[in-house]
């Protein structure tokens, strides 16, 4: 009876002894298997919140570059002046454009005071006293042509001065220009110039034409000539000084 018992004993301990691991192990699975899930499950949070991290980086880098895209409010007026200042600085670096411009300037005043009327009481009435001493009885008989006198020999317009303020399209009016009487002849300034009219005006004429009527200086025939727009059939010879 004591062997059985012992036997019995014996075959219970290696049992036991053999079940014992095996449920240490089972439950170490179990608990590894616990820790996995776990594991995959704040995984599976991480990557939710992986996307929307990530999306909220993307749009903060964007916001930088549209806000530099963004055009300043003042951006286009600085730009103004500062195209401004460039020219500026640029006509100070350049002193020959400066003076042409000046030169340019002068000339325009020039001719406006040239061509304003220096009108007095007292010149009216010489003025007309000698045109009216100056007109012809019969004009066809009493005029010359520069070759009747045997050619001009008075001073001559350069040509470039001549284009610019002479010719048909340049006509004027004698009226309150400076006037002189030389020789018994009238002699008027235009244009930097004295023109004598050495020829008497045609007695057709209106008594205040040298007033009223416009009038041109004009090259033909190898001499200056003064017609008048009403009647430019017909030319004075003149004679022109400084």
């Amino acid at each position: 009876m004591k062997v059985i018992g012992i036997t019995t004993a014996a075959v219970l301990s290696l049992i036991l002894g053999i079940a014992a691991p095996a449920y240490g192990q089972e439950q170490e699975g179990e608990k590894q298997d616990h820790n996995n899930q776990q594991e995959h499950a704040q995984q599976g949070k991480s990557e939710q919140r992986h996307p929307q991290e990530q999306q909220q980086h993307q749009n903060q880098e964007k916001q930088p570059q549209h806000a530099q895209q963004q055009p300043q409010p003042n951006e286009n007026k600085r730009s103004a002046q500062h195209a401004q200042q460039r020219q500026q600085q640029n006509q100070r670096n350049d002193p020959q454009q400066a003076e042409q411009q000046q030169q340019r300037q002068n000339k325009q005043q020039q001719h406006a005071q040239q061509q304003q009327p220096q009108h007095t009481p007292q010149q009216q009435r010489v003025q007309q006293s000698a045109w009216q001493q100056h007109r012809a009885q019969s004009w066809q008989s009493d005029h010359r042509s520069w070759q009747q006198r045997g050619g001009y020999h008075g001073y001559r317009i350069p040509d470039d001065r001549f284009r610019g303020y002479f010719g048909p399209d340049h006509g004027f009016r004698i009226y309150g220009r400076p006037f002189q009487v030389v020789g018994g002849y009238p002699r008027f300034q235009y244009g930097g110039y004295w023109f004598s009219l050495v020829d008497p005006w045609p007695e057709y004429w209106a008594n205040d034409w040298y007033d009223t009527d416009d009038v041109y200086v004009t090259y033909v025939d190898n001499g200056y000539y003064l017609f008048n727009s009403r009647y430019p059939s017909v030319g004075i010879a003149i004679s022109i000084s400084l």
